[in-house]
């Protein structure tokens, strides 16, 4: 099934990713039976919490996620692929499962998109691949007492990224979305991960890149500003850069804006709704979130907008229903 480019369709309007798939899965109440199957009925370890084990055990949960958030009104779903690397997998002892754990996910998510994109050929809908930062970091050290330690090196985040990615082109995906960025030297990993996957599967595959401002800092957990990290990543061409997780729509806000009026790439954000609570849950409505975002459509600030922590299709809905009255950004970078 052909569909338009991705960026075509953002010259015309503001193009809308899905929200969390944690949130959603959360609200399944999944005990530790929902994360095996006949393969993993005698695993040792524990498995509850491995949401992208549900590739496997699970798929109707994901499929109905993914149809929750089309309908709501995204353009783009993400496969639940955020920890499917075998660095992250490692911890429990499934790093051999990596490429079913990726295709699968792909491939559920792709089935639902084209199923979207031939009720409505008007509005083709999408499937990112979700490529997380995995839990170690290039960067930084883990132990306060040895500060050149590193728990993982460059090449092995290269390899680690490349498996899932080959996996997630084979089950069809429209784009990688290299997200969560804490560790821009992870990220660069990744990206030279997706160069060499692409040249290996005779394809090309659209890069969004999206990092993580921390806190009030205004920086990564490495140290970067939004602008350094922007500058980090200039050397691919990306279809999108942006921010999500960490922070709330208007915290996000000025961040958003440096990228906006220093990149020739689309400007994407998936805040959080809102930030936790006390008990780390996140109390933002729909109707809140959307007020917030608005400062990104007034602006013109941004050409795809979606949802991080917290966030469910009626978060989605809101946000999809305003911005579908506001023209995309249109690209101007500052002299």
């Amino acid at each position: 099934m052909k569909k338009d480019d991705l960026r075509s369709i953002a010259a015309s309007r503001i193009l809308i990713l899905d929200g969390a798939m944690g949130t959603m899965i959360q609200r399944y109440n999944l005990t530790e039976d929902d994360f095996r199957n006949e393969s993993l009925k005698d695993h040792q370890a524990s498995l509850k919490g491995n949401n992208d084990l549900l590739a496997l055990t699970r798929p109707d949960i994901l499929e109905a996620i993914h149809d929750a958030y089309f309908e709501a009104g995204a353009d783009i779903v993400e496969t639940n692929t955020f920890s499917s690397t075998s660095i992250a997998q490692d911890d429990y002892d499934l790093s051999h499962l990596v490429y079913d754990l990726n295709y699968e996910s792909a491939r559920i998510a792709s089935e639902v998109a084209n199923r979207w994109t031939e009720k409505n050929p008007d509005k083709p809908r999408y499937v990112a691949g979700s490529i997380g930062p995995t839990n170690k970091t290039a960067s930084l050290s883990p132990d306060v007492n040895d500060p050149a330690y590193r728990a993982v090196t460059y090449d092995e985040l290269v390899a680690a990224y490349k498996e899932q990615m080959v996996a997630l082109i084979d089950g069809g995906v429209d784009a990688f979305l290299i997200e969560t960025i804490f560790d821009t030297l992870n990220a660069k990993a990744a990206l030279f991960a997706a160069e060499e996957a692409m040249a290996e599967k005779g394809v090309t595959v659209p890069i969004m890149v999206s990092g993580t401002i921390t806190d009030a800092s205004g920086r990564t957990l490495s140290g970067q500003t939004a602008e350094a990290f922007l500058i980090s990543m200039s050397h691919v061409p990306l279809l999108s850069v942006g921010f999500n997780c960490a922070l709330g729509a208007s915290q996000l806000t000025p961040y958003i804006d440096v990228v906006s009026r220093n990149t020739e790439a689309l400007v994407s954000a998936h805040p959080n709704a809102g930030l936790p609570n006390e008990m780390g849950a996140y109390d933002q409505t729909p109707e809140q979130m959307a007020n917030e975002i608005s400062e990104y459509l007034d602006r013109g600030i941004i050409n795809i907008v979606g949802g991080c922590c917290g966030t469910t299709p009626d978060h989605i809905r809101a946000i999809a229903e305003m911005a579908a009255t506001y023209e995309p950004r249109k690209i101007k970078v500052e002299a």
